[in-house]
């Protein structure tokens, strides 16, 4: 239970609001003109207040990627655990999260562009940050040595080098959908709809 002194202040939920509808801002421009586009000023207008002024919030341009790249892996992973909720552990989960990933980058074209591309120079995402994304690995990973422990997979998938794959698999996926097919929902996508075939090919290299 929550005690008084740990609920958060006025100022803090007024800070809290006003950093995520300048995020809400950010995301629609770079969902409109491209991930590169992100500009402070412009988002700074488009919430009617001056770009000094968002400055106290977001100290650089980077700061808010960073920001985006967090609400992506946050998004990313509970479109993958709603997927998965309720299936057995092991091979039956790793196909539902792995199309849930897929299709949460079709619907969400920018932060996946952010999350599995580097759109940006110079641009990196914050260490704190980016470790949320090495815990997603992480749970990946469980569930492949879940699947080996079951006699799933093959002792071969309980690896670095097949969650490595397992990446590259669902990335070339997303990749070749976003830059050949914007805008075409998932289960219609020429590479998208190959989602399901691309796990099979993965899963069947480590066949027991």
């Amino acid at each position: 239970m929550a005690t008084p002194s740990s609920q958060p202040t006025r100022i803090e939920r007024r800070r809290a609001a006003v950093m995520s509808e300048a995020l809400d801002h950010a995301l629609a421009l770079v969902t409109e003109e491209g991930v590169g586009a992100l500009s402070v000023a412009e988002v700074a207008r488009r919430m009617g207040i001056r770009g000094p002024s968002l400055y106290k919030y977001f100290p650089s341009r980077h700061a808010v990627y960073d920001a985006l790249f967090a609400r992506g892996v946050a998004q990313e992973r509970a479109a993958v655990r709603t997927a998965v909720e309720g299936l057995e552990p092991g091979v039956p989960a790793l196909r539902a999260g792995g199309r849930a990933v897929v299709r949460w980058a079709v619907e969400n074209p920018a932060l996946a562009q952010l999350l599995h591309w580097r759109p940006v120079p110079g641009f990196e995402p914050s260490p704190a940050v980016f470790a949320s994304a090495v815990e997603e690995l992480d749970v990946v990973r469980e569930q492949f040595t879940e699947a080996v422990r079951r006699g799933q997979l093959a002792a071969s998938a309980d690896s670095h080098d097949a969650v490595r794959l397992w990446t590259v698999v669902l990335s070339g996926v997303i990749s070749q959908q976003l830059a050949n097919q914007p805008g075409v929902p998932f289960d219609d996508g020429d590479f998208s709809r190959l989602t399901d075939a691309a796990i099979d090919l993965f899963l069947s290299a480590h066949t027991p």
